[in-house]
């Protein structure tokens, strides 16, 4: 993977106990140090079972990692994952995920056929030690998903803390959510997904549901969905979708902090690139927005950063990573020179490893 860019690997597959590693997300705290969290997936690569949210702590920018860190669990060897982290301004990390019973699986949730005990249940643990200790687990899923919804998921990748304009001080994080079907549907259908919002004013304290776009037409259908604040703290979002709307992504933009939408999500055919969550970033100086994620058209591979100069409107290819198999990724600003970029890829199969790059920012912006 090009020995010009610095590359390292916290994640390898069949280490640490694990099988496989999957679902990044980065941020890096007010002391430096980069935060990498990962799903740890016991039993194989899928995405149900026995599952632990892990993290890897690095204080050297990226290029060396501490031991694996079990951050949280699902008591019964089920799942906790979905890693959805903040940096907040008084210098806690609040991390936001989702757990499920370890006979669940997003086909039986989506179709009705799981206990609410074992169904998506929304959860938050904070460290105010720069990620070495987490709290025990709070439940908020009361506050954050509406009882009809079935599938839920956070993000996954970094979420965000408004620095600017009247929220400020906001915390958001982008989730989606699966609705009830009607007629011979069973649910599992594309139709069926959605995306909403979750927002604290308090640090994380309390939560709300902001923002919801889950109109069940089959022609932008909200999934995994990344965002950033733009300037006056207008908010940026891009999802997956897989529906009848052009292309594979769609975008949106929020104009009071996430509780509602200015327009609903709406197809950005720019970004070509397969089903697959991607990572969206704010660069401050030169100001531009940053996205990645595979660019093949049609499968999981060619990990890309890509450029906008107008705020998500237009986009350009910045960085090739490689033409290997890739998926999921989160971007993280490391300082004011450099871009990480924290992603699943391998030689052979996108789910080897999960690597980290730097990327000077002025390569990407140039």
């Amino acid at each position: 993977m090009g020995s010009r860019y610095p590359t390292s690997v916290p994640y390898r597959a069949a280490t640490d106990g694990y099988h496989t590693f999957r679902i990044p997300a980065a941020v890096v705290t007010g002391q430096g140090t980069v935060l990498a969290f990962a799903e740890g997936r016991r039993g194989s690569a899928g995405d149900s079972g026995h599952i632990d949210l892990v993290l890897k702590r690095s204080t050297d920018g990226g290029e060396t990692w501490n031991a694996l860190q079990v951050v949280a669990t699902e008591p019964r060897r089920g799942t906790a994952g979905n890693p959805a982290p903040i940096v907040t301004d008084d210098g806690r990390i609040v991390l936001v995920f989702v757990r499920q019973g370890p006979s669940a699986t997003e086909e039986k949730i989506r179709r009705g056929q799981v206990p609410a005990a074992d169904g998506r249940r929304v959860f938050v643990t904070v460290s105010a030690d720069d990620g070495l200790t987490w709290s025990a687990p709070r439940e908020i899923t009361s506050s954050v998903k509406r009882p009809e919804w079935r599938w839920y998921a956070t993000t996954p990748g970094h979420a965000l803390q408004l620095r600017q304009g009247p929220h400020a001080g906001r915390l958001v994080v982008p989730a989606n959510h699966s609705l009830p079907p009607s007629g011979s549907d069973n649910g599992t259908e594309g139709r069926y997904n959605g995306g909403h919002a979750l927002l604290s004013d308090d640090g994380g304290r309390t939560w709300r549901i902001g923002y919801v776009d889950d109109n069940p037409d089959g022609y932008v259908n909200v999934n995994e969905t990344t965002a950033t604040e733009l300037p006056g703290g207008r908010i940026y979002l891009n999802t997956r979708t897989d529906s009848t709307a052009p292309g594979t992504r769609a975008d949106a933009y929020s104009a009071d902090g996430g509780r509602t939408l200015e327009r609903p999500f709406r197809p950005q055919a720019g970004l070509v690139g397969p089903v697959v969550e991607g990572s969206v970033l704010s660069w401050e100086s030169p100001r531009a927005l940053l996205f990645s994620g595979p660019a093949a058209p049609d499968a999981r591979a060619l990990m890309t950063i890509r450029v906008s100069t107008d705020e998500g409107v237009t986009w350009r290819p910045a960085h090739t990573v490689s033409g290997l198999p890739a998926a999921y990724s989160d971007l993280v600003g490391l300082d004011g020179d450099t871009v990480g970029l924290l992603f699943e890829t391998g030689d052979f199969g996108p789910y080897e490893q999960i690597a980290f790059r730097r990327v000077p920012a002025a390569e990407l912006l140039e």
